[in-house]
């Protein structure tokens, strides 16, 4: 097979940039990171149903979920529900893969002269800063791995309903709209399952549902500020598409 019309070419890079940000983003969101520090102001410490000093601390994952999020919705807008759907499927077995050859790597026997290294002056155990990184629990794979995919489903029906009701007008309201109600899914199912459900943790409700809400209002705020980025990509698009090939496979999507 080869991709030799405007359509698969154009299907092929976004649905490669989609899979490639959302393995990265499993793999990157063992970091956590303070945005206020990042940012060089001072901690918000939020008090918040009880929970205090709550600050922005944040998965280095968020850092490609927009990213994620405008493939999503680009994909919804040029080729329809099944293959967004086709493509979350793919993407969650292949995260999961991943996890199971990232499992395998670990249980390989170090050689002596990496174990020990010197970085930045420090001294470190490679093998056990390798298993520090990548070791991530199977309570925050299952439960990523389930935010993901029902994250995706809300955002790509959301996405459908709302043009549904504007048809090919308002591409910010049934984008951006879709995107803010499946990252509040995601924010929360992830916490849920990874820290509430996880007999290792303790968490009450409550700091399930503060976390989820301070964690929901900074990718509300980025989902926002990503529109005008959805804008430019649909216009690249369009351009590279041609007007009527555009309009077509917009309305063709529509039906799927």
């Amino acid at each position: 097979m080869t991709f030799k019309t405007k359509e698969s070419r154009l299907l092929l890079i976004l649905g490669s940039f989609f899979v490639a940000n959302a393995i990265l983003s499993e793999f990157i969101g063992v970091k956590i990171f303070t945005v206020e520090g990042t940012l060089g102001i001072e901690k918000f410490n939020i008090n918040l149903l009880g929970v205090p000093n709550l600050s922005y601390n944040m998965s280095a994952g968020v850092l490609t979920w927009p990213i994620i999020f405008i493939m999503t919705d680009i994909i919804n807008e040029y080729f329809g529900v099944r293959q967004v759907r086709y493509l979350s499927i793919l993407t969650a077995i292949l995260i999961a893969y991943a996890f199971i050859v990232v499992g395998g790597a670990m249980q390989l026997k170090p050689s002596d002269f990496w174990v020990t290294q010197t970085i930045n002056g420090e001294s470190l155990n490679m093998n056990n800063a390798f298993a520090g990184i990548f070791g991530q629990g199977m309570w925050i794979i299952v439960g990523s791995i389930v935010a993901f995919l029902v994250g995706q489903i809300a955002d790509v029906l959301i996405f459908h309903k709302i043009k549904k009701v504007t048809g090919d007008k308002a591409l910010w309201l049934r984008a951006t709209g879709s995107t803010l109600v499946s990252q509040c899914i995601d924010s929360f199912v992830v916490i849920f399952i990874a820290f509430y459900l996880n007999p290792q943790y303790h968490w009450s409700w409550q700091m399930v549902a503060a976390i989820g809400l301070v964690n929901y209002t900074y990718k509300f705020v980025v989902a926002i500020l990503m529109t005008p980025i959805l804008y430019v990509v649909h216009g690249i698009i369009d351009r590279y598409l041609g007007k009527d090939l555009s309009h077509r496979m917009i309305t063709m999507a529509g039906r799927r």
